[in-house]
């Protein structure tokens, strides 16, 4: 088995990527400027006894999708995960730019990807099938008043993607399922320029703290399992009860 993952070296992706290859996976990460972060992830997934390629590239661009999957060859399983909120505050005061940016980056790089996915996977692409997950967020679903309704509008988005595209290529032997993780513990709040976020927000949470990527990360990996056989075109909640 083969997987890329794109948002791959870090928080999420990079858990999801230890586990996978835990689990069997040859892994291609996705990754936009980190390279440190790119050497330790690829490093850690070598430790866990999978390959591992990383791959530099921009999704906000189609030929940065293109390169990505050039570079990846065949794939089994794609775990559509790169995103960020870029900004914290009301929508009323977040710049026009960031407003664009935010959606460029978490719903139209999803959508290529996908697209891109759904080529390199699809029985009907002279692929051999596989499963796409993509990674959205509670926040799809609470809205996110007064820190950042641009993300949750874009999250939503890729919900409505999850959906649609599974009805799509069901006939294609793709299974297309969902992630929407709550307030996880990694550096998306500090990105944003908030970092004693988790600290604010987990206790709020009905079970009282943050979740671990590597929670978030079985998640996916069941999905990605032949234990989710029969799931697809829906999004498993993993955020602690809210």
């Amino acid at each position: 088995m083969k997987t890329l993952i794109t948002g791959g070296t870090r928080g999420i992706g990079a858990a999801t990527a230890l586990r996978l290859a835990r689990d069997g996976h040859d892994l291609v990460l996705g990754y936009a400027r980190d390279d440190r972060a790119a050497e330790e992830a690829r490093l850690a997934v070598e430790d866990a006894g999978g390959h591992c390629t990383v791959v530099r590239t921009d999704l906000t661009d189609p030929a940065g999708v293109d390169r990505l999957f050039a570079a990846a060859g065949p794939v089994t399983g794609v775990v559509n995960n790169a995103g960020a909120t870029l900004h914290i505050g009301k929508l009323a005061e977040t710049p026009p730019d960031v407003i664009a940016a935010t959606v460029d980056l978490n719903l139209t790089s999803a959508l290529l990807v996908a697209r891109a996915a759904v080529r390199a996977m699809g029985t009907s692409y002279g692929g051999s099938g596989g499963v796409l997950v993509n990674v959205s967020s509670g926040a799809a679903t609470l809205g996110s008043a007064n820190e950042y309704v641009q993300y949750a509008a874009s999250k939503a988005g890729v919900d409505t993607l999850t959906v649609g595209l599974a009805q799509e290529v069901a006939g294609d032997g793709i299974r297309v399922v969902g992630v929407a993780p709550g307030i996880v513990r990694t550096s998306i709040h500090a990105d944003a320029g908030e970092p004693g976020r988790i600290d604010r927000v987990g206790p709020l949470v009905p079970l009282g703290r943050a979740g671990e990527p590597g929670e978030v990360a079985d998640a996916i990996a069941w999905l990605m399992s032949d234990e989710a056989s029969y799931v697809t075109g829906t999004t498993l909640r993993v955020a602690g009860g809210r």
